[in-house]
């Protein structure tokens, strides 16, 4: 491990965390909201603290290999956890360190969980840093941190490795550099796109900022306590949707678009499993909830169905319904699809499509081998055959996904949370999605959990943004040798 190097990333890290506070430093101005003070103070320490750490290591500091990639990847969202909660101590909104450190988690990972209670009697300018930490870690803090500094070279490539998601690395371009300042500008485009159409919906500017940056990050976080419920609006239900399953696609797919491929998103064996999930459980979700009689009317059952199916697939998590009180088969087929999440190389969290087609593929090869295994078989992925090293990852990611599950399960469980609560809050937080079941609801929040528990729900946040092995790797004392 060469450490001056991991210095000096997370000395840059860092300070590119306290920039992005300026932001909301001009809000709390304009609003005079009495938030000021707090973000200047909480950007001046980014700053001293990520300026003073990268010009001590900057000196005889050596190209980024990939354990360094690796290290400043996982120990870097930590970092800017415990950074990010400055506003919230220093402004008095989270007294408690667990409790701001678990909400700046939440925006980093676009988890969108939260210990706040009265989220309209928050400052503003509050919310609106709690949003764009959303917007900040949709496409990666890291990913943003290799397209604005090219100083860092061919270090980039192995940053930008150990940040992007799914199974596959499918790089759009050659250079990485450029890679990653495509992705921003198409995520761009993508928030000013739902900006504008927000706004035109009837929503005012400052809320369609913070639920743009929600959506396209597939956070969830809102300014309102009743969430998109509150503006009752079909417009603004149907954008948030569109928008939803646009961040939920892998951006790979739009570069394709852009470059003259026109048919690669239909071709994508991924895109259309996950748009065919989507679709066949708003179906089902939409006849439950009409046939039993929860919803009396289809067409509402239909509108609060695609709603609450699209934002718990995409791991977005805004609800315009109490889907906590749903029938228990409709509750069931939600917490599974939970686990599903958005495409690999998009914003969106849980295992990732692509691995669960996958996983169904490898089970159905494997029965297949069971009654003929003689037979010469291969595992095919549209066209592609998949080869062994990629169906090994995506069994032990699987086998690991479940092994965190269910020793966090148990770890919050300790504290005094009930069954439903505890497992479906770490199922939220895995797989970055927010609301859960019982005490974690849709209607509900985390403020009630222990200490304790919130860091540990904050970890698995961060693992599920990580796809867990950068995080696990950093207690591995091999990464840590010279």
């Amino acid at each position: 491990m060469r450490y001056r190097e991991l210095t000096r990333l997370l000395g840059l890290l860092v300070g590119l965390l306290g920039l992005s506070m300026v932001l909301p430093l001009l809000w709390a101005l304009y609003l005079n909201d009495g938030q000021a003070l707090s973000f200047l103070l909480s950007a001046a320490i980014c700053m001293l603290f990520g300026g003073g750490a990268f010009l001590i290591a900057r000196r005889g500091a050596r190209p980024t290999g990939r354990r360094e990639a690796l290290a400043a990847v996982g120990l870097g969202w930590l970092l800017c956890g415990a950074f990010g909660a400055l506003p919230y101590m220093l402004g008095g909104t989270l007294a408690a360190f667990h409790d701001a450190f678990f909400e700046t988690l939440s925006g980093l990972t676009t988890t969108g969980a939260t210990v706040l209670t009265d989220i309209e009697s928050t400052a503003a300018s509050v919310l609106f840093w709690r949003s764009l930490t959303h917007w900040l870690g949709g496409m990666g803090v890291v990913v943003l941190f290799v397209a604005v500094l090219p100083s860092l070279g061919a270090s980039g490539k192995y940053l930008f490795q150990s940040e992007a998601t799914g199974p596959t690395p499918g790089g759009l371009r050659p250079r990485v550099r450029e890679t990653a300042s495509l992705l921003w500008k198409i995520y761009l485009t993508m928030t000013v796109l739902e900006i504008g159409l927000l706004v035109a919906f009837g929503m005012d500017f400052y809320d369609s900022l913070v639920h743009t940056f929600g959506t396209v990050a597939t956070g969830g976080f809102s300014s309102r306590n009743a969430s998109i419920a509150a503006y009752d609006s079909l417009a603004i239900e149907l954008t948030i949707i569109a928008f939803m399953i646009l961040a939920g696609t892998n951006f790979a797919l739009y570069y394709r678009c852009l470059r003259g491929n026109r048919g690669a998103i239909w071709r994508d064996a991924e895109w259309r499993a996950y748009i065919a999930i989507m679709l066949g459980a708003t179906i089902f979700v939409s006849g439950h909830l009409w046939l039993t009689g929860t919803v009396t009317e289809i067409g509402q059952a239909a509108r609060e169905a695609s709603f609450q199916v699209v934002s718990l697939t995409t791991t977005t998590g805004y609800c315009t319904a109490d889907f906590d009180q749903w029938p228990v088969a409709t509750k069931t087929l939600l917490v599974l699809l939970m686990f599903v999440g958005g495409s690999a190389g998009s914003t969106g969290g849980g295992m990732k499509v692509i691995r669960v087609v996958l996983l169904v593929k490898i089970i159905r090869h494997t029965i297949r081998l069971a009654y003929a295994p003689a037979t010469v078989r291969t595992v095919r992925l549209g066209r592609a055959v998949v080869e062994n090293r990629v169906r090994m990852a995506t069994m032990v990611y699987f086998v690991a996904l479940m092994t965190v599950l269910a020793t966090a399960t148990f770890l919050v469980a300790l504290t005094g949370p009930d069954l439903v609560t505890s497992l479906t809050g770490v199922i939220a937080t895995l797989n970055n999605i927010g609301p859960g079941l019982g005490g974690v609801g849709a209607e509900e929040n985390y403020a009630s959990f222990a200490p304790f528990a919130k860091y540990v729900l904050s970890i698995c946040m961060t693992l599920g943004r990580l796809e867990l092995f950068a995080i696990l790797v950093l207690f591995a004392p091999g990464l840590w040798r010279r």
